[in-house]
């Protein structure tokens, strides 16, 4: 993708009035609803407690988001797409009325979250397959995500051992920050080739939810040291994030993803709530017309209107809803909502959506990836916790 910068100040900015049309509250629960069973019942591989990688699964599918490149599909599935049936568990149990049916969700897909859990290497922290399978690599965006999970589980249920879990989590992901680069954390333990925005920004994200739950300073603090660090080396003049910094020659790379920016929004706005400093502000509203006009546009190299990874989309959601309960204005969920929608109405005979969220229907029925699909039912609660008209 092509490095974005704009040439007139983001106050000059005008979004255009697009007419997104939206469903009820109502449909959007009920599509949650089936969306989060529906993955229940097709990706459950209940021997284990755990799911599968994609539905249906063939184990030929190769798998392109680890250190070693191409890796084929086991039996269950590694961390990442597990994170995406933990979230969509919580926000279920988020909606009125919905929180006594769902706390077994939740307690059930934590304790999935748990077999992942590697106390062989000091200090504990999450691999990226089930230890109890085989001891793999270790991932601090993966320990970042599980974290925030935990602080979440913590939030809608108040186990305490969700939020001890949770800090355990966070003093792992301590463990690797260095003063390489003036600090911040790299993507793989015991490899220092780049500090990317992916595990930075989801250990801002995991301290500011645990200072939410504590509110012991420490975290806050920490969540300042990496929102900082942030800023520093990966916000560009627009406001985006780019997707990381090499250490070797310290060049950053001009890559962007929705949810390198969607978790800084989210972060900025966490930030604000928590000190009322209006510079998170600031960089909140500035972070949010850039996505929108960077990635709600077709651009060279890439798909457009929000068709990134489906769950990257859905983090950048994450941040846009959390700004909307400070300025109230719809236009980036309305913008986001209305792909998935269409996805929607293009789901396969399996009743799964596309990978990309602008096809038109998948008539053969390929294997669908447990990430994409389980954040559908994220996406569809959030909205009808919104009631967005």
């Amino acid at each position: 993708m092509k490095r974005i910068l704009f040439s007139i100040a983001l106050t000059a900015m005008v979004i255009p009035a697009v007419a997104q049309q939206v469903q009820s509250a109502r449909e959007y629960e009920r599509r949650a609803t089936e969306m989060f069973h529906r993955v229940w019942t097709l990706y459950r591989v209940p021997q284990h407690g755990l799911f599968s990688e994609y539905y249906p699964q063939q184990h030929q599918d190769s798998l392109t988001y680890m250190q070693d490149g191409n890796v084929q599909s086991k039996e269950v599935s590694y961390l990442w797409p597990l994170s995406g049936v933990v979230s969509s568990a919580i926000n279920m149990m988020r909606l009125p009325s919905q929180k006594a049916a769902y706390r077994s969700y939740v307690d059930t897909v934590m304790a999935a979250m748990y077999q992942y859990r590697d106390t062989t290497r000091t200090p504990a922290g999450y691999q990226a397959y089930p230890a109890k399978f085989e001891k793999v690599d270790r991932y601090y965006d993966d320990n970042g995500l599980v974290a925030i999970d935990y602080a979440e589980a913590y939030e809608n249920t108040g186990n305490p051992v969700y939020l001890s879990t949770a800090k355990e989590v966070f003093a792992f992901i301590m463990s690797g920050w260095s003063d390489v680069l003036g600090g911040g954390v790299t993507w793989l333990e015991g490899h220092g080739d780049q500090k990317p925005a992916c595990s930075n920004g989801m250990a801002t994200l995991a301290a500011l939810k645990l200072y939410k739950a504590t509110k012991e300073p420490y975290y806050l603090q920490q969540g300042i040291r990496y929102y900082e660090w942030m800023n520093k080396h990966l916000r560009d003049s627009a406001g985006l994030y780019a997707n990381d910094i090499k250490t070797a020659n310290v060049i950053v790379n001009p890559v962007y993803y929705t949810y390198n920016s969607g978790s800084m929004l989210e972060a900025a706005v966490m930030l604000y709530e928590f000190t009322r400093q209006q510079n998170y502000l600031r960089d909140a509203r500035k972070t949010a017309v850039s996505a929108y006009h960077y990635f709600g546009k077709p651009q060279e190299g890439m798909r457009s209107e929000f068709c990134d990874l489906p769950w990257f989309a859905t983090v950048l959601f994450r941040g846009y809803s959390a700004l909307y309960a400070i300025d109230k204005d719809p236009i980036y969920l309305k913008a986001i909502i209305a792909r998935v929608d269409h996805a929607w109405d293009n789901r396969d005979r399996y009743g799964l959506l596309n990978h990309n969220w602008s096809e038109g229907r998948d008539e053969a029925g390929k294997p669908k990836w447990l990430l994409d699909e389980s954040c559908i039912a994220e996406l569809y609660a959030r909205m009808a916790r919104l009631n967005i008209k």
